[in-house]
């Protein structure tokens, strides 16, 4: 079991991974576990720096890279519970999209702006973390 403490973009996380076997990493990120897949086997366990730090939105929607489209970000590390829309809905602000798990509390994941759901980028069952795209809104 090895622990690490990792600032990105100013926020703190307190990372311990606890289990790596072949290509799946057992982890826990400020305490929820996350299961990981790797893409290749682990031959040794080495933990890469990467050359930037990673961008972690603190926002829950940001504009994506059109312009025209709205991107949903989850606004804790947690699982996602359910999924309440499908790619091509139209949804209205405040809408319900998902419900996050986090901290043992149920969160419900909103519409930030009416449109038409473009991708839904995490699934029933997934572990997010802070900052991931959950859903984009075109």
């Amino acid at each position: 079991m090895k622990e690490y403490k990792l600032k990105i973009n100013g926020n703190e996380y307190a990372v311990t991974v606890n289990d790596i076997d072949d290509t799946f990493a057992e982890v826990e990120v400020n305490g929820i576990p996350f299961k990981v897949e790797i893409d290749r086997p682990a031959k040794k366990q080495v933990i890469a720096k990467p050359n930037k730090p990673a961008q972690v939105s603190a926002t829950v929607a940001k504009p994506a890279a059109s312009g025209s489209e709205t991107v949903v970000s989850s606004p804790l590390p947690g699982v996602i519970l359910e999924v309440s829309v499908k790619e091509g809905d139209s949804v209205k602000r405040g809408q319900k999209l998902m419900i996050l798990e986090a901290m043992k509390m149920e969160n419900v994941i909103e519409a930030s702006a009416d449109g038409k759901i473009v991708s839904i980028k995490a699934n029933k069952g997934d572990s997010v973390l802070e900052g991931a795209p959950l859903i984009i809104i075109g």
